[in-house]
């Protein structure tokens, strides 16, 4: 993502807060939803691997800093109105924290 770019994205739509697709690279499964503010974005940018902001917690994590399930940046996208980003990852290990593979995996019938 060029600085241009960063300049571009939202934060003040999410009140700081800016909504993180995550797909793995290999399979493109979506593998979870999280949020960034412009710090772990910029962290996310300068290490290489997958940070975020915690609403729970309210702090900055790595994803895998404790589980080892760490998520390697490949890519970094914007939508097309710069409020929502997809990070493209190479994911070790489960990505849900309950030891799913993903997320998203409770099918709900239709």
């Amino acid at each position: 993502m060029t600085d241009d770019l960063f300049k571009k994205l939202d934060f003040k739509k999410g009140r700081g807060l800016i909504p993180v697709v995550v797909q793995d690279v290999q399979s493109k499964e979506v593998l979870m939803l999280a949020y960034a503010n412009e710090e772990a974005l910029e962290k996310t940018l300068s290490t290489g691997y997958a940070h975020y902001w915690s609403r729970s917690r309210k702090r900055l994590w790595m994803k895998g800093e404790t589980s080892g399930n760490t998520q390697k940046i490949k890519e970094v996208l914007t939508d097309c109105d710069y409020d929502t980003l997809l990070y493209v990852v190479e994911q070790k290990g489960p990505a849900c924290h309950t030891g799913e593979y993903a997320c998203f995996h409770n099918k709900i019938k239709v």
